[in-house]
């Protein structure tokens, strides 16, 4: 199994936080939240890993994202 460093947990630990949430969207809305969740996920994923600081912007970034996204009113994403 591979090790990873500490960063690469954190955006590991961002998707599946990102994941978790989807389940708690409607079930129409899901495909589309996951489809912008992965879409996101993928546009930086050419970022290099020792690029500590764009890296750790990213994350915060995802993590205000995420707490966004998370709230009950927002039913759908396109």
């Amino acid at each position: 199994m591979a090790r990873f460093s500490g960063l690469q947990r954190d955006v590991l630990s961002l998707y599946r936080k990102c994941l978790r949430e989807i389940r708690n969207k409607p079930e129409d809305s899901r495909i589309n939240f996951r489809n912008y969740a992965r879409a996101e996920f993928q546009k930086y994923i050419a970022v290099n890993k020792k690029d500590f600081n764009t890296v750790e912007y990213l994350l915060r970034k995802g993590h205000r994202q995420l707490e966004l996204y998370a709230t009950p009113g927002i039913r759908n994403i396109r």
